[in-house]
C-alpha cells in the first residue's frame, strides 16, 4: 500500500462484489454455496410472501454469484409491485432491464424455479449469509495484513478498518441468523417485573392518558376537522416547543420523523402559522420530513417504517396518513402487514402517532352521534393494533369540533369540544362543558349523573352508557374533593330521588 493511502473502514462493507474485493488473488475460492444460493432464489419465485423473510437474513452483496445478486434485485422489485415472482414474470422483468442473458436467460430460470424447499429457505439463507460473513472477514484479514506491512503504515488507520468491520459483523450478526431469534427474547419474570406497572403518558396524565409510551395514538376524523393542526402542536411539544396541547402534558422526545405523504406543501404553510424563527435551530436539528409517497407500501414492505426511523435516529414517527403508505386499506391483510410494522418500530423503541380517516357517513348520519370504532376506515386490525384512538368528530371548516377517545389506555380521555384557533395554528379545549365548570354554574341544586349526561351531550334522552359514564365524572370529583355527593333514595310506590353532587363551598369561592 503506497505511503499516505488512507484505510476507508466502508471497503469491508458486506455489499463489495466477491470478485472485485481486494485480497482475493491471495487466497484460494472464496467461501461460497452455489446450491443454498439457488434453493433460496428458487424458494422465493415460487411462493413471493418468502421474500420477505429472507430479506430479514439476507442483503443483496450476500450472494456470491453476481447473476444471483441481479436476480434478487428483480425479485425484489417484483415483491414491491405485488406481483408474481415466478420464472414468466422473472424473464419479463429480466428482460425488459436487458439482463436476462446475462443471468443464463430462460432455462437457469426454469433451473432455479426447481427448487422449492419454502420450509426450509431460512435455514439455506443463513448458509449463504454465513459464507457472506466469511468472504468479507477473509478479505478484511488480507486489508489489514497489507495495510500493517505497507510502509509508513499507520496503526490508527489500520484498527479503525478492523474496528469497523468487526462491529458491522457484529451488528450484521444480531439482525440476522441466530441473533434474530434471540434478540428479543426475555424470561418471564423479567418481562413482567421489568415493565411499569401502569402506562406511561406521552400525553396526558397518569390515569388520563392520551397518548401512551411504546403503543400508537391514532387520530381520526374527516377531512377538515383539524387532525393535521392537532399533530403539529404535538410535533412542536415532543420538540420542547410547547408544554402541553389541549391542557394535557405533552413529554419531550429527541429526534421525530414526520411523514409527510399527504399534501405536503400545504402542511408546510400550515406549520408557517405555529413555528417562530427563534425555534429553526431546534427543527433543524430534531425534525426531518420525509415528503410524498414511501420506497414503498408498508404492507409489501413493513420493515420499512422501522428502517426509515433508524436511518433518521428517530424516536418519535408521525405518518400523515395511513391512506398514503398502506395499500388497500380494506384489505385485513394489509391490515395485519401494517400492524407488523408498526409493531416492529414499536419494539425499537419508537413512538408513533398516526393520522387516518373515518368512513364516509350518509346523508342522514346524526352530527351529534357519539363516534365508534367502525367507523374509522379501513380493516379493523389498523384500530386492533392501535394502544389510543382519538376520534375527531364535526364537519369540514367548524370552529368548534369535539374529540372522543374510542379507544382509551386507562379512564377515558373526553369527550370535550375543541376550538380552533386557525391564524395561529393551536388548539384548545372548550371549558364551558367541562363538568366541575357546569357543576359549579348548577349551584347549591347540583346535578344527576342524567343531567351532566344531557348537557355534556348535547342529547334530551342520553343512553345509559354516558349516564354511567357521567356518575363516574362525578364521583371521582367527590374523591378528589372538588362535589359533594348526597346519595338518593331507592325507589317505590311514591318514586325515589337521585344521587345528586354539588361542587364543594371552597371551589365555588374560588371561581364567584
Amino acid at each position: 500500500m503506497p505511503q499516505g493511502t488512507t484505510l476507508r473502514p466502508e471497503t469491508a462493507s458486506p455489499q463489495t462484489s466477491a470478485a472485485q474485493a481486494p485480497g482475493w488473488r491471495d487466497l484460494p475460492t472464496p467461501p461460497h454455496d452455489v446450491e443454498a444460493e439457488q434453493a433460496v432464489l428458487g424458494a422465493c419465485m415460487f411462493h413471493s410472501a418468502v421474500i420477505d423473510a429472507v430479506r430479514q437474513v439476507l442483503e443483496p452483496g450476500d450472494f456470491f454469484r453476481p447473476a444471483h445478486t441481479t436476480i434478487w434485485h428483480a425479485l425484489l422489485e417484483l415483491r414491491k409491485q405485488q406481483a408474481p415472482t415466478d420464472a414468466i414474470a422473472l424473464t419479463h422483468r429480466l428482460s425488459a432491464t436487458g439482463d436476462l442473458m446475462r443471468v443464463g436467460g430462460r432455462p437457469y430460470l426454469h433451473t432455479l424455479a426447481s427448487y422449492t424447499a419454502t420450509g426450509s429457505v431460512e435455514y439455506y439463507a443463513d448458509i449463504v449469509r454465513q459464507h457472506a460473513d466469511l468472504r468479507v472477514l477473509q478479505a478484511t484479514a488480507v486489508r489489514v495484513l497489507q495495510g500493517a506491512t505497507a510502509p509508513g503504515a499507520d496503526p490508527s488507520e489500520v484498527r479503525a478498518l478492523l474496528t469497523a468491520t468487526l462491529n458491522a459483523a457484529v451488528d450484521r450478526a444480531r439482525r440476522s441468523s441466530g441473533g434474530r431469534l434471540q434478540r428479543y427474547a426475555q424470561d418471564g419474570w423479567s418481562f413482567v417485573s421489568d415493565s411499569p406497572a401502569g402506562a406511561t403518558p406521552l400525553w396526558g396524565t397518569a390515569g388520563k392518558t392520551a397518548w401512551a409510551s411504546g403503543e400508537s395514538l391514532m387520530l381520526v376524523g374527516p377531512p377538515g376537522v383539524g387532525k393535521s393542526t392537532i399533530a403539529q402542536q404535538i410535533v412542536m411539544a415532543r420538540l420542547g416547543l410547547l408544554s402541553a396541547v389541549l391542557e394535557m402534558p405533552v413529554q419531550e422526545g429527541e429526534k421525530l420523523l414526520y411523514i409527510a405523504a399527504d399534501r405536503p406543501s400545504q402542511l408546510a404553510r400550515a406549520f408557517n402559522r405555529i413555528v417562530h424563527q427563534p425555534d429553526r435551530d431546534i427543527l433543524r436539528e430534531r425534525l426531518v420530513f420525509w415528503t410524498g409517497p414511501l420506497p414503498a407500501s408498508l404492507n409489501t414492505e413493513p420493515q420499512l417504517l422501522a428502517e426509515l426511523a433508524a436511518e433518521h435516529g428517530a424516536d418519535t414517527v408521525v405518518i400523515d396518513s395511513l391512506k398514503d403508505v398502506v395499500g388497500k386499506l380494506t384489505d385485513d391483510e394489509a391490515g395485519l402487514a401494517y400492524n407488523n410494522a408498526r409493531q416492529q418500530l414499536l419494539r425499537d423503541g419508537v413512538e408513533l402517532l398516526e393520522l387516518h380517516h373515518q368512513r364516509k357517513q350518509g346523508a342522514d348520519a346524526s352530527r351529534t352521534q357519539r363516534p365508534v370504532l367502525d367507523q374509522v376506515y379501513g380493516s379493523a386490525w389498523f384500530t386492533a393494533g392501535a394502544g389510543s384512538v382519538l376520534f375527531l368528530s364535526g364537519a369540514a371548516g367548524d370552529p368548534v369540533v369535539h374529540l372522543h377517545q374510542l379507544k382509551t389506555v386507562d379512564d377515558e380521555i373526553g369527550p370535550f369540544p375543541v376550538l380552533h384557533d386557525h391564524a395561529r395554528g393551536l388548539s384548545h379545549v372548550d371549558t364551558s362543558l367541562d363538568p366541575l365548570t357546569l357543576l359549579r354554574q348548577a349551584g347549591a341544586h347540583g346535578l344527576t349523573a342524567r343531567q351532566l349526561a344531557a348537557q355534556t351531550t348535547g342529547e334530551a334522552k342520553p343512553s345509559p352508557a354516558e349516564i354511567a359514564k357521567a356518575r363516574r365524572r362525578l364521583e371521582t370529583l367527590a374523591k378528589s374533593g372538588h362535589a359533594t355527593q348526597d346519595t338518593g333514595a331507592g325507589g317505590g310506590t311514591g318514586g325515589g330521588q337521585a344521587t345528586r353532587w354539588q361542587a364543594t363551598a371552597r371551589h365555588m369561592t374560588a371561581v364567584s
